[in-house]
């Protein structure tokens, strides 16, 4: 059989009548909660940023083949010591960091070939243009010859 607590009503004097099971005692708040935040712990658990992970060892890998450390050392070494902090933080299950470190890494890696590239193409560029020069002078000088 179950108890009736009768609680004021907000106007007048008439009752509610509540059923003693349905009350919650501060007991039993204080487990739910701690249920509840256990139960989102576990559920906002991140999963390593593999992917993330793996897009950066490849961008650097790449910047490596194409040797793009003759033109832009300093990125391509900050996006392996990124790299090398994702992998710690990893290891330190901060994944969140994990991953934003890894896509810096990333994007230091594609800076590092892009600038290699840029770098590149000026090197052609000026050899371009000091053949066109020579051809120029030579056309001058046989113009000048007749």
């Amino acid at each position: 059989m179950a108890q009736t607590i009768h609680l004021p009503k907000a106007k007048g004097n008439n009752c509610l009548p509540l059923h003693l099971a349905t009350v919650l005692t501060s007991k039993s708040i204080g487990t739910a909660f701690a249920a509840l935040l256990l139960l989102s712990a576990c559920a906002s658990t991140p999963q390593p940023p593999t992917s993330d992970l793996q897009a950066a060892e490849q961008a650097i890998e790449s910047a490596e083949r194409a040797r793009v450390a003759d033109y832009a050392s300093v990125e391509l070494s900050d996006a392996r010591d990124k790299l090398s902090a994702a992998r710690s933080a990893v290891r330190e299950e901060k994944m969140v960091q994990a991953q934003r470190l890894a896509q810096q890494a990333r994007a230091d890696a594609e800076l590092a070939s892009a600038r290699a590239e840029v770098a590149k193409a000026r090197v052609v560029n000026e050899q371009m243009q000091k053949g066109t020069d020579t051809l120029k002078q030579e056309m001058q000088r046989k113009s000048g010859d007749q």
